[in-house]
Formats: C-alpha cells, sequence, structure tokens
C-alpha cells in the first residue's frame, strides 16, 4: 500500500457567538494632541484556548517540499556586484534561479562555510549553546543586542506554561557579553530572566545591523528543529503571551508568516528616501538597490496591489512557522541584504512579489498598531544617557521673623517632581462682632490706599 498522503493544518474559523468573531477595531481616539502611531485594541484568546489550538500537524507549503542549503568550502570571490564570504558570491544567474520555484531546492542561505550554521561559518557558537538550541522543539522567541547598544528587556505577562515551554534565546557579541557580566548579572548559567544569553564570535560583518539580520531572518537555520519562531527587536519589551500572539496573527490567520506594516510608509521608493534623509544608509549604496529592482519591474505602489496593502514593512517584529516556503522566503530576503545595503525594508517586497509570481503563497502583513499592542518600544542605551533625570527641586527656604515659627508647608505633587509651598498659619475665624469690625477695618485701610 502506499503511504497515506501527509496531513497539513487547514486553519480553522473562530465559533460565532465568539467575542473574536465579530470584533472589530473601534475609531481611534478623538485626542489632537496627540497624532503619532499607538496602539490599538487586540482581540486575544486566553492562554489556555491558544495553547489548545496550537497545530498539531504543519502548514502547507505551496509547491516547495524540500529545501537544503549550499556549503561551498572553496569560495569563488569573482563577484559581479556584491555578496561577502558568510553569504556567499552568487552570480545574477544563480540569484534569478533562487526564485525558480521548485519541489526540491538548494540555495544560500547564509553559513556557506562550515561544518554546521555556527560552528567555523561566521556567527559562532559555542556547543554547549548549539546543543541546547537544537533542542527547542516548538516555540522560539528571540532577539539580540550587539555593540552594547541596548538594555535587556524582559518579557511581562507570560504565563507559566510559556516560561517552561518556549526557548527565549538573546544573541549577543562579545562587548555586549563583556558589558552584561559588568553591569547586567550575567554569570555562569547564562540565564539573565526568562532569557538565555547566547554569544556570537566571529562576527561576519563589520556593520552590527547587518550581523543582527542573521538571528533575525535565518532562526529557523539556528534552531532546526523549532516549528514556530517569534523575533523581536532588542529595544522591545515583549508585553503579551507568545501563543497568544501565535494564535492572533499566524493560526488564526491560516499564514506561515506575519509582519506588521510601516505605520507611516507603504512605498518602496519613499522609504528609500527617508532612509537617505536620516542617514541610515550611504546614498549611493541605496540609490544603487532601488534603482536595480526598477529595472526588474518595481513600481510604486498604488491600489493596482489590492489586495497588497503595503509594500513596506516594519521589520522590529517578525512571526512565522518553519515550513519549507516560510523559510526560503527568509533566505532570499537575507541574500538580498548580503548583496545590497543592510536595509531589510527595501528588499521585503521585492523577494516577496517574486515569490508570489510563481506560487500561491501570501503572507500576513497586520496593521502596525496592533503590532504596538503587544511590544513596547524602549529608547537605545545612548539615548538614556543623554536624557536628564526628572529635576526634583529642595524645598524653599521658610521665611520668618525671630520671634515668629514656621508654619506647615503645602505639598502638591506635579509628575515626577514634588512641588512644597509656601508655609502658612492655622488661622482660626473670627466670630461675631470681631469677624464684622475686621471687615470694617479692612475697608478702611484700602480706602487710605486708594486715597493715597
Amino acid at each position: 500500500m502506499p503511504p497515506p498522503p501527509p496531513s497539513y493544518f487547514l486553519g480553522y474559523t473562530l465559533p460565532p457567538g465568539h467575542p473574536c468573531y465579530t470584533f472589530s477595531l473601534p475609531p481611534p481616539p478623538a485626542d489632537k494632541k496627540r497624532t503619532g502611531p499607538r496602539p490599538c485594541p487586540v482581540c486575544y484568546l486566553p492562554v489556555e484556548e491558544a495553547i489548545a489550538l496550537m497545530p498539531k500537524v504543519p502548514s502547507f507549503s505551496p509547491i516547495l517540499k524540500n529545501l537544503t542549503y549550499i556549503y561551498e568550502e572553496n569560495l569563488n570571490k569573482d563577484k559581479e556586484f556584491g555578496g561577502s564570504d558568510f553569504g556567499g558570491y552568487p552570480t545574477l544567474k544563480q540569484r534569478d534561479d533562487s526564485y525558480d520555484i521548485r519541489e526540491s531546492m538548494n540555495v544560500r542561505c547564509g553559513f556557506v562555510k562550515g561544518s554546521k550554521p555556527g560552528r567555523g561559518s561566521g556567527f559562532d557558537i559555542n556547543d554547549d549553546d548549539l546543543l541546547k538550541m537544537e533542542q527547542c522543539h516548538g516555540v522560539v522567541v528571540a532577539s539580540a543586542i550587539f555593540g552594547a547598544f541596548d538594555i535587556i528587556q524582559q518579557p511581562k505577562n507570560i504565563s507559566e506554561y510559556s516560561k517552561q515551554t518556549i526557548c527565549f534565546y538573546m544573541f549577543v557579541d562579545e562587548e555586549t557579553e563583556a558589558d552584561l557580566k559588568l553591569n547586567g548579572g550575567l554569570d555562569e548559567s547564562k540565564k539573565i530572566g526568562v532569557w538565555r544569553i547566547v554569544v556570537a564570535h566571529n562576527l561576519p560583518y563589520t556593520d552590527g545591523r547587518r550581523n543582527g539580520k542573521i538571528p533575525k531572518l535565518l532562526t529557523h537555520r539556528l534552531f532546526p528543529n523549532a516549528r514556530f519562531s517569534l523575533w523581536i527587536d532588542g529595544k522591545l519589551e515583549l508585553v503579551v503571551d507568545p501563543y497568544q500572539i501565535l494564535e492572533r496573527f499566524l493560526w488564526r490567520k491560516n499564514a506561515t508568516f506575519a509582519i506588521s506594516r510601516h505605520y507611516k510608509r507603504f512605498d518602496v521608493f519613499d522609504e528609500a528616501e527617508a532612509n537617505k534623509a536620516a542617514g541610515k544608509y550611504d546614498n549611493a549604496s541605496i540609490n544603487f538597490q532601488v534603482n536595480f529592482y526598477k529595472k526588474e519591474g518595481l513600481t510604486p505602489y498604488s491600489e493596482a496591489k489590492l489586495p497588497i496593502t503595503s509594500d513596506v514593512p516594519e521589520g522590529c517584529v517578525i512571526i512565522r512557522e518553519h515550513v519549507p516556503m516560510s523559510n526560503l522566503f527568509t533566505c532570499l530576503w537575507f541574500n538580498e541584504v548580503d548583496l545590497f545595503t543592510s536595509r531589510d525594508q527595501i528588499s521585503f517586497s521585492t523577494v516577496r512579489d517574486k515569490i508570489a509570481a510563481k506560487t500561491n503563497w501570501t503572507l500576513n502583513m497586520f496593521l502596525d498598531c496592533e503590532r504596538r499592542n503587544f511590544v513596547v518600544q524602549k529608547y537605545h542605551k545612548d539615548v538614556l544617557a543623554h536624557m536628564a533625570p526628572p529635576t526634583v527641586y529642595p524645598p524653599p527656604q521658610p521665611l520668618r521673623s525671630a520671634n515668629k515659627p514656621a508654619g506647615k508647608f503645602a505639598v502638591e505633587i506635579s509628575g515626577e517632581n514634588i512641588i512644597l509651598k509656601a508655609p502658612f498659619r492655622n488661622i482660626l475665624p473670627r466670630r461675631g462682632r470681631d469677624k464684622r469690625s475686621d471687615s470694617r477695618r479692612q475697608r478702611k485701610v484700602s480706602n487710605e490706599i486708594i486715597s493715597s
């Protein structure tokens, strides 16, 4: 008998009576003083319900069923326009072939040297850490801090079940490791809160942002047995349980990849200009990349691209299932980062659209305000260092005569400051005739002042 066909997760629909079934976003609050991006309500299931709905089988991967990766011990560095020892030096033809979606594919996906990812490949990791990472078979939450650029943020509102079953991994470089040992409480346990700290040695790039794209986009290579992953940038604080996030943005949507739209921009050309204006990368490299994509057919975003709602993601959070097609997407996205600039928001739509042209694979681009519901952005460490601490003024010295004692202070709290008002004396009100005579005395004095 032939083997039975593989079973796949096909999604589900919440029952009509469920509160999240009819949930819709309320209109934004009419607060004219606050016009910037802000979080909006999201209807999550309770943690226990979300865990119960976790798929037992993988989702369907269109066309692509078997994905393997290229290893090259002897790199051909006769490059046409880009590449690296970590990602290889593909020709233009090899790049084009990687977008020819087939049932079995062998592609470049970083770590092209060495016996396995993290061992002699660049971005090298100690064997005991690699072993622990291979033992993650369910959900991984990953983040990274390089150059001691951020302060580690501990997740909040995480269930005990999640703490026991989810792998929380924070990748750092040697500089950040030294800073954590000195100031962050890192010891032999390799743990800070829920995070297991993994030190990456022999970083392949001099650009810290490009090094950060390795754990961000190649999570499936670092955790080869994990089923789902949630990437959050090092500056973000996670405030919702990961199982609730996976249920809301992947499982309920029957998606294998989810990322939020940029809160303001949805056109690649506008994004490129914003990157140049902010000095995110040298202008010549950005111009070269955009012009290259333009020759390949990149056009400004318009309603003609619907149901695609944006060409620009807010890439600080990625929610994904590790199936062949989503793994291929992040491999090819990383290859563009390796070949061109490290600004992954510029290359995102090109990779997405090239894959979509050959398959019916789609991804979930949710609202930025929904992302802000489950992560809170914190300041980078250098920004915090230049922020002045709140000013606390000492109480003023009371004015008193030699014969009169000081009165009591009135205390007023305003924001972060404690304000002590001038002293006052307890004066008992007069009664009867004295009170009326006092009033006549005040009127008499006032008339004298006016007449003078």
